[in-house]
């Protein structure tokens, strides 16, 4: 049986159980559509914003900045700027970021796997709904 953990090593951790835990925040944060279309696209190597709105399809530009702003604070993105004109803003992952990258990628692998049993889900709930609307 593993000893108790003493309240310091709790809160090191971290308890996503727990409504005021800050791991929740660093949880939305990489779990957002967003989050984790960023973290996948920037596997591939450091992109300009240009660029990973483009590779983003259908993130705006507000949300693009502000998923990046999060993850940046979260400390998985790196954003460099030049002090050139135009401004060249430049994103990549951290160490930390391209772990966390790999983690959501095996869950987008997984979705993408596993569409056609879920589209199948959705086709029988369609079905029962129908079949619920038509009987009443």
């Amino acid at each position: 049986m593993e000893p108790a953990m003493t309240l310091s090593q709790k809160l090191e951790r971290g308890d996503l159980m727990v409504s005021a835990c800050p791991s929740r925040d660093v949880l939305k944060h990489l779990t957002s559509r967003w989050g984790v279309l960023v973290l996948i696209a920037l596997q591939s190597g450091t992109q300009r914003f240009s660029e990973l709105r483009r590779r983003v399809g259908g993130v705006s530009e507000r949300m693009l900045a502000q998923t990046l702003q999060w993850l940046e604070g979260d400390g998985m993105v790196e954003r460099r700027a030049y002090k050139i004109v135009p401004p060249h803003v430049e994103y990549t992952l951290t160490p930390l970021g391209r772990e966390a990258a790999a983690k959501v990628q095996d869950l987008a692998d997984w979705i993408e796997i596993s569409l056609p049993r879920i589209a199948q889900h959705w086709e029988a709930v369609e079905q029962g709904t129908e079949q619920i609307t038509k009987g009443s």
